[in-house]
């Protein structure tokens, strides 16, 4: 276990008092390595500053990572209860197997799922398993990528999803692409990518197919693999829009979607409504408030395409 805030030790109550703020002891459970976590920790100490939390005084964060070695998280959480931490936060692929642990702390996440689907919630406004916290989902925002690519792509007739079955809530996002894709009259298709083996069967695919474009579900096994997605994509001069900045600044040609940061900040809001005495069954889940559209136009101009005024306009971010 790779330790972040001091070892693990009783730490005295009495020295985490600090300006009237009730001290924190939190502990933190990533299924990633302590790199493929930064950025969302990075974010969550600065929520966790803005509400008057500051370490050494009045903030301790135990860090577990399981460096993709989720089967390890059931005694992450043991040893966090036995430490008595006063709120366990996850992130991404954790979540699930925290949520679902044998423990009495309670949870707060973030994540990129549906926790309906998922089985962790009767719906945004009851969470269960004493946990709450942040779902990136937004599925309805599959409409607005088709839109922009419509705009971007002269006439595009055939486009390609390339989605992840197994993560919970990507029937949503399909119902979605399906009935914004009738509207444009589009023809769209479905290739479910749970691993390489599977994305390799659908670039054949999809390369005998003579799509116009590619729209790409945002979620862990996507981002670990964008740069073989969009090189393949790039090398058969396939446009990509796709839900998170990463992806644009990795070559899509344009991202609409979460601004992830915001939301990584976010979950330090509810972790001190709970810390204040809230309950999480009290605490509806959330979804971002906070987008953002991201233009590469630098991979447009690779690929001979003008990204539209109209586009320009609305971006929050430029890639040249």
């Amino acid at each position: 276990m790779t330790l972040v805030g001091g070892a693990l030790a009783t730490w005295p109550r009495a020295a985490r008092a600090q300006k009237g703020i009730k001290p924190a002891y939190i502990g933190f459970i990533s299924g990633l390595d302590n790199a493929g976590a930064a950025s969302f920790i990075s974010a969550f100490r600065e929520g966790l500053t803005a509400r008057g939390y500051v370490e050494p005084g009045t903030l301790k964060i135990e860090a577990l990572f399981a460096d993709s070695a989720l089967d390890r998280i059931p005694a992450f959480v043991g040893e966090l209860e036995r430490r008595r931490v006063d709120i366990i936060v996850t992130h991404a692929a954790a979540t699930e197997s925290v949520v679902r642990a044998n423990r009495t702390i309670p949870v707060v996440y973030e994540f990129s799922a549906d926790p309906v689907s998922l089985g962790i919630a009767t719906d945004l406004a009851h969470p269960l398993f004493n946990a709450t916290g942040i779902t990136l989902m937004l599925a309805e925002l599959n409409s607005k990528r088709l839109e922009l690519l419509h705009q971007i792509v002269p006439d595009p007739r055939r486009i390609a999803v390339i989605a992840n079955p197994l993560h919970p809530g990507v029937d949503l996002e399909r119902r979605d692409s399906e009935a914004k894709a009738r509207q444009l009259g589009i023809e769209i298709s479905f290739f479910p990518t749970a691993n390489k083996a599977d994305l390799d069967r659908a670039f054949d695919k999809i390369t005998a197919a003579s799509v116009q474009g590619m729209l790409v579900f945002s979620e862990g096994f996507v981002v670990d693999n964008r740069q073989y997605i969009l090189n393949f994509a790039m090398s058969r001069h396939i446009p990509v829009v796709s839900g998170w900045a990463v992806m644009a600044q990795s070559g899509a040609i344009c991202t609409y979607g979460p601004r992830l940061v915001e939301s990584y900040r976010r979950v330090a809001y509810l972790v001190d409504r709970i810390l204040q005495g809230a309950k999480p069954v009290e605490l509806p889940i959330e979804q971002p408030t906070a987008l953002e559209l991201v233009v590469n136009v630098k991979s447009a101009k690779i690929l001979g395409l003008t990204i539209p005024p109209a586009v320009l306009v609305q971006a929050d971010t430029v890639i040249e």
